[in-house]
């Protein structure tokens, strides 16, 4: 495995794109409401057992629920009699009630028990399934995506969206299934207590269902937008944090803070259309049931003095419209639950359906007879089809020999080294390694021929030699720590308090910048490549540890095909072959004595170069 994995994650940002963290996207309404719901139910078939043991809980606890209220009708019924007609009270009827409702109102909060516990498995295990599919993805996709799209709605898709589809879940499936059921067990008892009381309750129905549906259909926008500027949020805290500081360098705290202030302002904004359109659905339906309410006790009430209804059931019926309001209210309140898990879920979606780097199995079976030669053959290249970086470009480069590349910004520099290592495929021409065109062999075989060593460095949260050890698989301890001395990082490496073992922080800040860069080139060494990749490899660190980098260079690179980027031209002055770049072309290429006796643009560089160099020592001389 070679050591391109780790770098590549870390691979600089290059000029396609909305490479950097600018750019969110507009908010937009949902494409296909009903597709993402109908998607979602799609992760909950393979639940469909625990979910029949929610279904069944829930109507076993409902049917505890409901009867509850009859009984205690029933015992006001009695009381009433005793207390009007003169007779004495019947406690023994009364006691066989209180315990009944003693076992009901048991039964039915272990069968609620018995349904949250459920529906938390199948939420976390919904949840854990759309994260592994995201993240999945997202080792899958290409470095064109990474470069369109802002680091922080990638996380906040990954990370918000998922949490709040398991949230949703957790909660609003459970209460639907236990509204629903109670709402037609309710009604089930209030038809077999009084048909025409029913009636009274089964007007303001349809009134409910149509409040429901009228605050849903214009509340989802505004959800899709609350998770949209969510993600916006996310990027801009992602970018300042990791840059905070350059951001305190260039004092910058207080724009910072203002362009935050100004997401949160439409993150707050976002979240209360969509709150409020959510918290206005509870009092309607409150409204609805209390007007059912009055309307029951008034006709029961004229029913009771006709002698048509007992007193008590009237009761029960009153305690059955408050018992409806409530699973209707909360089924009205799910709304907005709801509303949040498909916004997020949509928005996972189209990171589901992004197209994907075309998987390629390895399929050429010399690579181990590669020796190392690279060939450009006509090659044109654009990030945009209509933007061309790089244009008709021919090189070939023999075995071992170092092809340094210099240019200004945007020369094409970093394009070329995308293409390389296959990051991107040309749009014309073919890139060929001894011979052999790159579409004959699969990605993962171009680039474990390749190694590199970039300005950026990447090291993951882990031991110093978890980190060296990933630029090959199982490899053993000794080469390890070979690789290290190589690289002259064993002497920093031993002197830490834990060597090896050494845990690194987040972003390895707890090592120097020049440190950390000794260790990518050890892994990059272990990788032993064909190929090596040096993309300004010594620009962040300091005299000393470049030169004991430059030492380590000489060794890995010798015998090997080396492509060197190069700001300071001081350091090329040694290669074979230097090629001048300039709007995606070659216009000068020879060595570094080649190019000065042509006194054209390399010259002018190298000359620009060394008179900074010399105004720099002056000015400090003084």
């Amino acid at each position: 495995m070679s050591a391109n994995r780790g770098q590549a994650a870390g691979h600089r940002r290059g000029p396609g794109p909305g490479g950097g963290h600018g750019g969110f996207r507009k908010v937009e309404k949902p494409k296909n409401f009903k597709q993402s719901l109908r998607r979602l139910a799609g992760y909950l078939k393979p639940q469909r057992f625990n979910i029949a043991l929610i279904v069944l809980a829930s109507i076993l606890g409902t049917v505890f629920s409901v009867i509850s209220p009859k009984l205690l009708g029933d015992a006001t019924s009695s009381l009433f009699e005793s207390f009007t007609k003169g007779i004495g009270v019947d406690f023994n009827f009364l006691a066989k009630i209180l315990l009944w409702l003693s076992a009901l109102y048991l039964f039915s909060a272990l069968f609620t028990f018995l349904q949250q516990y459920l529906m938390a498995t199948i939420a976390q295990k919904t949840a854990a399934k759309i994260r592994r599919e995201v993240f999945d993805k997202l080792m899958r996709l290409p470095l064109r995506y990474f470069d369109k799209h802002p680091h922080g709605d990638v996380l906040s898709r990954a990370v918000n969206d998922v949490d709040s589809i398991n949230s949703s879940l957790q909660q609003a499936i459970t209460q639907l299934v236990s509204s629903v059921i109670t709402i037609l067990g309710i009604i089930i008892m209030m038809l077999y207590i009084s048909p025409w009381l029913s009636l009274v309750v089964l007007l303001t129905l349809p009134l409910s269902a149509f409040a429901i549906s009228f605050i849903a259909k214009r509340s989802q926008k505004f959800f899709v937008g609350q998770q949209a500027e969510l993600g916006a949020v996310n990027g801009h805290i992602e970018e300042m944090y990791s840059g905070h500081q350059v951001v305190k360098a260039y004092g910058y705290e207080k724009q910072a803070v203002g362009t935050f202030n100004e997401m949160n302002e439409k993150l707050y904004e976002a979240g209360r259309k969509a709150q409020f359109m959510s918290g206005i659905m509870m009092p309607i339906m409150m409204f609805i049931g209390n007007i059912s309410y009055v309307l029951v006790s008034l006709i029961g009430g004229l029913l009771v003095i006709n002698g048509n209804i007992r007193i008590g059931d009237v009761q029960a019926f009153i305690q059955y419209t408050q018992q409806l309001n409530q699973p209707m209210a909360q089924a009205a309140g799910l709304s907005g639950m709801i509303q949040t898990a498909l916004a997020a879920a949509e928005r996972i979606f189209e990171l589901l359906d992004e197209e994907e780097e075309p998987q390629q199995q390895p399929h050429y079976d010399g690579i181990n007879q590669l020796a190392g030669r690279i060939a450009f053959d006509h090659i044109g290249f654009g990030y945009e089809k209509d933007k061309q970086i790089i244009k008709d470009l021919n090189i070939e480069v023999e075995q071992g020999q170092t092809i340094a590349i210099v240019g200004p910004t945007g020369a094409g520099k970093t394009t070329m080294i995308n293409l390389l290592m296959r990051f991107y495929e040309p749009d014309a021409g073919k890139i060929m390694l001894d011979g052999v065109d790159f579409s004959r062999m699969s990605r993962e075989q171009v680039r474990s021929r390749f190694a590199m060593v970039i300005q950026d460095t990447w090291l993951f949260q882990g031991t110093i030699y978890d980190n060296i050890a990933y630029g090959k698989e199982n490899a053993a301890e000794e080469e390890i720590i070979q690789a290290a001395r190589s690289a002259y990082a064993d002497d920093f490496i031993r002197k830490l308090p834990e060597g090896y073992n050494t845990q690194l922080s987040e972003d390895a800040s707890n090592i120097s910048q020049g440190q950390k860069q000794l260790i990518t080139i050890a892994r990059a060494l272990l990788a032993d490549p064909l190929v090596l990749i040096l993309d300004e490899a010594t620009s962040n660190v300091d005299t000393r540890t470049e030169m004991n980098i430059q030492r380590a260079m000489k060794v890995l690179m010798k015998g090997r095909t080396s492509f060197v980027i190069a700001h300071r031209l001081s350091t090329i002055r040694d290669a074979d072959l230097i090629l001048v770049m300039n709007k995606g072309e070659i216009i000068e290429q020879g060595t570094h004595e080649q190019l000065m006796e042509q006194h054209g643009f390399y010259a002018e560089l190298h000359n620009s170069q060394f008179e900074g160099a010399e105004l720099d020592m002056a000015s400090s001389n003084q």
